[in-house]
């Protein structure tokens, strides 16, 4: 099964949450309170989305967080990528610094390179916004 993380899925509900309300500021609290999410779960994946260029923040009393960008700007890939690292089926996929014990022998070294480039090229197209969407109807069209 291919699978994104936990923090992954919930950074995807929180940015959900912003874009509901893009022009808001909100806190990791509120966010908290809106999304049923752990507080500390939320403020590590809003400082993280942060740091990755995704958000920004606003300190003070009345402060806050918010989308960098519209949500139609905001690929999926690039969410994952802040959260989990990047795109990368296998171990043996280009550019992985992962070790496997059969690396040196396996003859499919360096085969899921496609079927991983094509999973991100889709990530990459696929928009925050497109994700929100109801219906399937544009993600099919897409495909």
């Amino acid at each position: 099964m291919i699978k994104i993380s936990r923090m992954a899925d919930y950074g995807v509900l929180i940015l959900a949450e912003l874009a509901r309300e893009p022009e808001a500021l909100r806190t990791a609290s509120g966010l908290s309170d809106t999304t049923g999410l752990p507080e500390p779960t939320v403020a590590k994946i809003l400082k993280t989305l942060t740091g990755a260029g995704i958000l920004r923040s606003a300190r003070g009393v009345n402060g806050g967080y918010l989308l960098q960008k519209t949500a139609d700007q905001i690929p999926v890939a690039a969410i994952i990528t802040a959260l989990d690292g990047p795109i990368c089926l296998t171990a043996c996929a280009d550019g992985v610094e992962d070790s496997c014990a059969v690396r040196e022998t396996c003859s499919l070294k360096g085969r899921w390179n496609g079927v991983n480039a094509l999973i991100k090229s889709a990530l990459e197209a696929m928009t925050l916004a497109e994700l929100l969407e109801s219906g399937t109807e544009k993600v099919q069209k897409k495909a």
